[in-house]
This record gives C-alpha cells, structure tokens and sequence, in this order.
C-alpha cells in the first residue's frame, strides 16, 4: 500500500509538470515603475486569461537575471508583506512586493523583458480564497461616518485621549474624502501628517477638502509622499521628517495615506507601541481597518492571516522575533537607530503623545 501511495505521489508531481508546461510563455515588457517599486506590463489581463492563467496560479517571473515564483491575484494584500505577487488587472499585469519594492529586489527597469510561465495551476487558490477582501464605496453600507472613513482616534498605550488621530486621506478626491475632512474639522485637528501626497498630488484635492485646505494654507499639513517599503532610507528619512514635523506642530494630530490602512497603520503601530501599547492593542487597532472597510472579523482565518502583517513588521524591525512584551523597546531601538531621532526628540515625541 505505501509503495503504491508513493507511485501516485510520483505520477501526480509529473502530471502537474506536464500540465504546468502546457501553458503558454506570457511575454512583455515593464512599461512603468510607481514610486512604491511595483513594475506594470504590457501583458494585459485578457492575453492571460485566454491563455488559461487565472488569481490562485503560481507563476514563475524572469526580469533579466533575475527569476522567482509568485502567486497571480488581484490585490496586493494577497500575499504577506514582503511576498511577491502579480496583480491582475483592467491596466494590466503588475509586479509588486507587498510592503516592498520589486524594482528595487530585481533590478527591473521600463524597457526591460519579462516573462511568466505557469509554475503550479491553482497552486495558491487555496490561500488567495482566505485572502479575499471586498467593500463597497456607498457610505449607506457603513454604520456611520466614521467606519465609512476609517476615521479614530488612537488612544492605545499612554497614548492621552483627543491628541491622535488616523484615518482614509481628506483629499483623496474619492467617495470617502468629504467624510474624512468634515471628521477632521469635528474632532478639532490642527496638525496633518499626510504620508501618500506630493504637495502637488495634495493641491489637486483641497478644492473639495474645505477644513484641510486652512490647514494646509496655515503650514499646518506635511506631504511626505511616502512608498511602502518601511525599512528603506527613504521611507524611514520621511518618516523622521514627518515625526520632526509632529514634534514641532500642535495636536490634535492626524495621520493620513490613502484608506488609513497601511502606511498610516504602520506608523500608527510604531508610535502606539513608543507609547507601551500592548501587542495586543497594537494589533486589534491595526485591524479595525479591515472590520471597517471589509468586514473581517476578529477571531476568524482571515483576522488571523492579515494580523501577522503587524507581527512581521516588528520582527523585522528588530531582525528576528522577540517576546512580544519587549514591542516598545524594539521601537525605541528602530526610532533612534534607524529612523535617526535623537534621545531628546524621542523623549519629546512619547511625552506629546501623553499629553503632557
């Protein structure tokens, strides 16, 4: 009986070989890199599709030298951070690396070839199925305003009521734009981190952002136009600019990317566990996001897959895992050597953020 399992096994890994290589090489080139390191194609959606690849198919990429095998999906957020992924999409294929830069890993290029070749059919539907998040743009489908812009204060830690804010951006131009602003003129918001704009990409949306637009007007916004590769230079050179700005600006603070999601989620977790949040705090905060916007819930297989963003995020923080109860010194440590605040900025930072 066991040499018989062992003869299927076989028989199964060459059939899904075979079967793999009966699919046509997808060729194209890079036609753009965005400023997060995600390189699109000229390899449309349809072309795939036809040619039998479909989300939850495990490809293999070839850019130049380099070569590596990745899940087909729709979103970037199908993947854990720091996990390749090609997105499909109405533009077309994109290479990206969730909470990273795929150009800066491969060395893509616009101009440069790639190719993707059917590595496993269906090898990652499975995990994609868990994976799926849907919402809607209709505020009647939130319970109220502020789920509708993932507008909260924070408050996790010693972090003192009414001082710190997050949510989707005010000046986005989208559905939930008008709400996040309106929120942000409520709950008396005098200083605004916005992690996603260009002063430029900002200007474009203040014309239906009334509140933000005084703020702006008054030097009272920062534009980092950050990507999202946390732990490169340049993210963590804007993130020491954006804290700098805080430091030396008024609260209430309101910290802004595009939903209130990732780059705002990440910083919101740094500044909570600066403030000697509990992983656990940390983590339920981070989540209310994905209750907001998609209606994960706590305790199910999705919470506990997307959760581990924020756990990874730490540990590579601190270059490998560590009890969960030392979060805040592991904070501190990436604040001063990383992020390059000084002891007396960092000390100034945790004591604005208490209130005091």
């Amino acid at each position: 009986m066991k040499r018989l399992l062992v003869i299927l096994l076989v028989l199964a890994i060459s059939l899904s070989g075979l079967f793999a290589a009966g699919y046509e090489t997808l060729e194209g080139v890079i036609t753009g890199v965005s400023k997060y390191g995600n390189a699109a194609t000229d390899i449309s959606e349809e072309k795939a599709i036809s040619a039998g690849y479909e989300a939850g198919d495990m490809v293999t990429l070839t850019v130049g030298s380099y070569t590596a095998q990745a899940p087909l999906g729709t979103d970037y957020s199908n993947v854990d951070s720091g996990n390749l992924v090609a997105v499909l999409s109405d533009e077309g294929i994109e290479v990206a690396i969730n909470y990273g830069s795929f150009a800066t890993v491969s060395g893509a290029a616009v101009g440069d070839a790639i190719t993707i070749d059917m590595a496993e059919k269906g090898g990652y539907a499975e995990e994609y199925a868990v994976r799926q998040l849907e919402r809607t743009d209709n505020r009647e489908d939130y319970a109220s305003d502020e789920v509708f812009a993932n507008f909260r204060m924070i408050d996790e830690g010693n972090i003192a009521p009414g001082v710190l804010y997050r949510s989707c951006s005010p000046v986005r131009g989208d559905a939930r734009a008008p709400y996040a602003d309106s929120l942000a003129k409520e709950n008396g918001i005098v200083t605004v981190i916005n992690l996603a704009d260009s002063e430029e990409s900002m200007k474009e949306g203040l014309a239906n952002a009334p509140y933000y637009s005084t703020l702006a007007e008054n030097g009272n916004v920062i534009t980092l136009d950050m990507g999202v590769d946390f732990f490169s230079p340049e993210f963590t050179e804007k993130l020491a600019a954006g804290l700098r700005f805080m430091i030396s600006h008024d609260a209430p603070y309101l910290i802004h990317c595009n939903e209130g999601k990732d780059r705002a989620g990440m910083t919101a977790a740094l500044l909570e566990a600066l403030s000697g949040a509990a992983m656990e705090e940390i983590i339920a905060d981070y989540m209310e996001s994905y209750e907001n916007y998609y209606g994960v819930e706590e305790g199910s297989e999705q919470y506990n897959v997307i959760s581990k963003i924020i756990t990874d995020f730490f540990e590579t923080m601190n270059g490998r895992p560590f009890p969960y109860s030392m979060v805040r010194t592991v904070a501190e440590q990436y604040t001063l050597n990383t992020i390059g605040l000084t002891m007396d900025e960092l000390a100034s930072l945790e004591n604005i953020l208490q209130g005091k």
